[in-house]
């Protein structure tokens, strides 16, 4: 079995990661969506334990004294953090997808240095501020704070290990799975399977020369 891989979203909102997530869930029975806990609203059409995880600031803040998240931080007044627990799925061989924002990655990376860190990247600053301002449920200076942020996330892009514009969805889908792909297959992951593999073909060779 190919070890798992975690994989980390990240990048400036407006940059489609929610898309691309939802997308290699569908294609794919060996990913795993890691569901973020957070104490902010539900927006419409959202599912408990399917989006978020939503929860009030009194559980998020006892997760958090209790160890139960991987990372975790407060943006514009509310709390968002990934639960521990599944990484579980990891240690099960899958592939386990976070959309998380740039700090989150960066705080995946120093609790799990193997994880996988992909920066998403819109494919211009027009279709961004599209996005931004599709979204409908936040009042302008909700949407300004955003930006700002979205200034700083753009400053990280250099801590990442890949970078994908996402300028069409299939195609972008198609260069994460393809990460996906080389990354499972990594020496550095195979680890002693790999080496007891080419022991026993080494062996086979050595005795056909005898």
């Amino acid at each position: 079995m190919l070890p798992g891989v975690p994989i980390v979203l990240s990048g400036p909102s407006g940059g489609g990661k929610t898309s691309v997530c939802d997308e290699l869930v569908r294609r794919r029975t060996d990913v795993s969506f890691s569901v973020s806990a957070t104490t902010r609203a539900p927006r419409p059409a959202e599912v408990d334990g399917r989006h978020y995880r939503f929860v009030d600031r009194e559980r998020f803040e006892s997760m958090a004294d209790e160890g139960e998240l991987l990372e975790w931080a407060e943006v514009h007044g509310e709390l968002y953090g990934t639960p521990s627990a599944q990484l579980e799925s990891v240690r099960q061989g899958r592939m386990l997808l976070l959309d998380i924002d740039v700090q989150g990655a960066r705080d995946v990376r120093r609790r799990v240095p193997e994880a996988v860190l992909v920066f998403l990247l819109p494919p211009s600053a027009e279709s961004m501020l599209a996005r931004l301002r599709h979204r409908g449920s936040e009042d302008e200076e909700a949407m300004r704070r955003r930006m700002r942020t979205a200034l700083a996330e753009l400053d990280a892009v250099g801590e990442f290990d890949y970078a994908v514009v996402n300028e069409d969805l299939e195609a972008t889908v198609d260069a994460v799975e393809a990460i996906l792909e080389a990354e499972r297959r990594a020496v550095t992951r195979l680890g002693a399977g790999l080496v007891g593999r080419a022991d026993a073909l080494a062996a086979a060779l050595r005795g056909a020369l005898e």
